[in-house]
C-alpha cells in the first residue's frame, strides 16, 4: 500500500476544447444561390430605407411610413440571418434552436 498502486488518480486528465476563431465565418449553412440571394435582398431593403430618407414632404405619409418600417425590417432581419448562418453563432446556439427561431 505504500508504493502507490491503490492510490491511483480517479479522474482523467480534461481534453482542451478544440479551439475557436473569434467571430469565425463559414459559408457552408448558406450554400448555393441562398447566399448571394440575401445579400441581394440587404442591399436592395438598405436601398429602400435610403430612398425613403430621402422623401422630405408628403401629403398622405401613411403608406410611406409602413413603406419605411417594412424595409427597415426587412433589412434588419436580413442582417440578422446573414450573422447567425454566417459566423459561429449556428454551431453555438445548435440547429434545433436556430430553427426554432
Amino acid at each position: 500500500m505504500e508504493n502507490g498502486t491503490v492510490y491511483n488518480e480517479t479522474t482523467e486528465p480534461q481534453a482542451k476544447p478544440p479551439r475557436r476563431r473569434s467571430f469565425g465565418c463559414t459559408l457552408r449553412h448558406l450554400p448555393g444561390w441562398r447566399l448571394p440571394a440575401k445579400a441581394v435582398q440587404a442591399i436592395f431593403s438598405f436601398m429602400a430605407v435610403t430612398c425613403e430618407e430621402i422623401v422630405e414632404d408628403c401629403s398622405n405619409c401613411g403608406g410611406l411610413y409602413f413603406f419605411e418600417f417594412t424595409s427597415c425590417s426587412a433589412f434588419f432581419l436580413t442582417l440578422l440571418i446573414l450573422c447567425v448562418y454566417c459566423t459561429d453563432v449556428y454551431e453555438t446556439l445548435g440547429e434545433d434552436k436556430v430553427e426554432k427561431l
